[in-house]
């Protein structure tokens, strides 16, 4: 700055000098050499003058341009003004300060010279012009800058309102939060434990989540059936989120012999505007944590917006057939009460989607003597062979279109949506919203925007497919309606959702497949409903041929879209989870106008949680999403991103 130039001038003469007495010297030893170091003084000699003479011009323009911008009334006025105010040229140096800015801001030093950046870094003059006011923060300070154009150059004034940001700061950091814990296992740990270990392990799960309490500066209260009530404020909550709750791995640590674990979930309602709705939104945000399968904490913030940490174990079944027995009991009265049945899946149907379908319209058809429907679409379905099949032997229509339900739709029709909660995955939007009555039955994790309107929501994540809480379902609606082909039709959703019984299988899923055996389920018919043509097959192992391995996930790419690519991309990517070493799978295809991808996992990886930051959903082990706009490659890239963000997280 041109300023510098004025304080360094002395310093250069001096430096000047010395040169010349050198050059001197260098007279009585080498002529050239003192020649050579004469010309060198006598340049530097000329910059130096000239760099002088340049500031004085500079220093006598900013004057006049002061003189122009402040009158001697406005000069008086501006010097005793209160508020910190600078005078700036056009060049953005300071040409003239008042009191108060000598003061406070400058801090008792010499600013006029100094450019004003100095002083509002990082922004700019004009960026503060452009703003109706700028926080800066100057030596601890907290202003709000204000700047005007004058005609000569600027004024830029400096509000200090330090206090009054540290109020609202302090305000900010201490809003009440309100948490939600639940005990997530208790009832299992307590049912293989003696009651000397179950008390131990309950008091440990208290201790730890006490302590985290009081980390939090919290208050800690415990609640019936195993819920915890924990009160803190805004800027431990946040200190919480940064560290990605250390709780979850601190009760996680909590054994039950040697291979179980205790969980928790919390809910958390953040950003409320009273007590009152904080406590219902921990409440909601608790809800979510178990529906996506427990071990997590949600936190529930303004707008509807959820954030997730954890939900990286599996989940543990829970046996509560008292449920299952009162959810029956009023989708029967529900049924009963209606005109007529209609029952969809999602798009895309698979063997669980399809099979459930056909469970529910025997409960509903046989067992309550309803007119019942399944709605599918049959050029997106992958059950396509199951579906030819039912109908081959069943007397009557039972399967239509969406088109043809829209028309069977009455004030008392009731719709059941089966394999998914979600309204942007049902096969038919429109019908969805068309009819008014809505039951919902689904066993994938919970995700943000589900079905609200349904009667009954019928969500356990815990169940292997939805063909099992189908199968338990039958038996209290109606025992002994299911005839071999609808028993086959449930088993081959359980088997494909299992993995043939390895993947998210519990004693309720033996129970199930034992109960659709006794109703003559043939389980090599249902093996065939898995079989491939030559060509499927062989496309399957050209993608799994050309697959990638990074970070134990293996990922594959379809360029060209052809017959069946969804189920053979689906088949492929189980296929590469056999792969030594491979804990993830995706398979990258096109189809339908966008990029869709398939992701499996063995249940070391929550193929969920990356798929949901792709705008898709899933479960623990199969989940998929689909990506409009993008190319494959673009497509695998923020693929390989997410792998990469998702895994860095599970490390933390």
């Amino acid at each position: 700055m041109k300023r510098k130039v004025w304080v360094s001038s002395p310093v250069f003469y001096i430096i000047t000098g010395a040169m010349l007495i050198m050059a001197g010297i260098s007279w009585f030893w080498n002529r050239i050499v003192f020649f050579a170091e004469l010309a060198v003084c006598v340049v530097a000699i000329a910059v130096v003058a000239l760099l002088t003479e340049h500031f004085h011009v500079h220093v006598a323009a900013a004057v006049k341009s002061a003189q122009k911008v402040l009158s001697g009334d406005e000069y008086r006025a501006l010097q005793n003004f209160t508020m910190p105010v600078a005078v700036v040229g056009d060049e953005g140096d300071i040409i003239w300060v008042n009191q108060a800015f000598q003061s406070s801001v400058s801090a008792k030093r010499e600013s006029r010279g100094e450019n004003i950046l100095k002083f509002i870094y990082p922004k700019t003059l004009q960026q503060i012009m452009e703003d109706s006011g700028t926080n800066i923060t100057v030596d601890r300070r907290q202003y709000t800058v204000f700047a005007a154009k004058a005609e000569y150059g600027s004024i830029v004034y400096f509000v200090d309102d330090t206090y009054y940001k540290e109020i609202n700061r302090e305000y900010t950091e201490r809003r009440p939060v309100v948490a939600l814990a639940s005990f997530d296992n208790r009832e299992e740990l307590a049912r293989d434990s003696t009651g000397s270990e179950d008390s131990r392990i309950t008091s440990e799960v208290e201790a730890a989540l006490i302590d985290w309490a009081r980390s939090m500066n919290g208050f800690f209260k415990k609640l019936s059936g195993g819920r915890y009530l924990i009160l803190t404020d805004e800027a431990h909550t946040r200190e919480a989120m940064e560290k990605r709750f250390q709780i979850l791995d601190t009760v996680r640590n909590i054994k039950a012999g040697e291979r179980r674990s205790a969980t928790v979930s919390i809910g958390i309602g953040r950003g409320a505007s009273t007590l009152m709705e904080a406590e219902e939104w921990a409440r909601k945000a608790l809800e979510m944590a178990l529906g996506r399968g427990g071990d997590q904490v949600a936190v529930k913030q303004k707008n509807d917006t959820y954030e997730f940490f954890g939900g990286l174990s599996k989940g543990v079944e829970k046996r509560d057939k008292v449920r299952t027995r009162v959810i029956a009991a009023t989708l029967s009265d529900h049924i009963r009460s209606s005109d007529n049945v209609l029952i969809m899946g999602h798009k895309y149907s698979d063997l669980d989607s399809v099979g459930a379908c056909i469970g529910m319209w025997s409960a509903a058809a046989r067992a309550l003597k309803k007119p019942a429907f399944i709605v599918v679409n049959r050029h997106q379905t992958m059950a396509a062979q199951l579906i030819s099949s039912m109908e081959s032997s069943e007397e009557g229509r039972i399967f239509i279109s969406p088109m043809e339900a829209l028309s069977l739709v009455s004030p008392k029709t009731m719709l059941i949506v089966l394999d998914t909660h979600s309204p942007d995955f049902v096969e038919s939007a429109e019908l969805l919203n068309a009819v008014p009555r809505v039951m919902v039955i689904d066993h994938h994790r919970m995700m943000v925007k589900h079905i609200e309107k349904a009667l009954v929501f019928y969500h356990e994540p815990y169940a292997s497919s939805t063909s099992e809480m189908v199968a338990e379902l039958v038996q209290y609606i109606g025992d002994g309606v299911l005839n071999q082909q609808e028993a086959e039709a449930l088993l081959s959703g359980i088997m494909l959702d299992t993995k043939n019984f390895v993947l998210k299988t519990g004693v309720r899923t033996f129970e199930a497949a034992a109960y659709l055996r006794g109703r003559g389920a043939d389980t090599v018919q249902v093996k065939r409903l898995f079989s491939d043509s030559i060509e499927s097959y062989q496309a399957k192992y050209e993608i799994v041929s050309h697959a990638e391995i990074m970070d134990d996930c293996a990922i594959a790419c379809v360029e060209h879209d052809f017959a069946d690519v969804r189920i053979t991309s689906a088949q492929a990517a189980d296929e590469l989870l056999s792969i030594q070493g491979v804990r993830a799978s995706f398979v990258i295809f096109p189809g339908d106008g966008c990029v869709s991808i398939s992701a499996r996992s063995l249940g070391e990886v929550n193929v969920q949680l990356i798929m949901e930051a792709l705008g898709g959903g899933g479960h623990l082990t199969m989940a998929g999403a689909q990506l409009s706009d993008v190319d494959i490659n673009q497509a695998k890239e923020k693929l390989i991103a997410v792998i990469h963000d998702t895994m860095a997280k599970a490390i933390e």
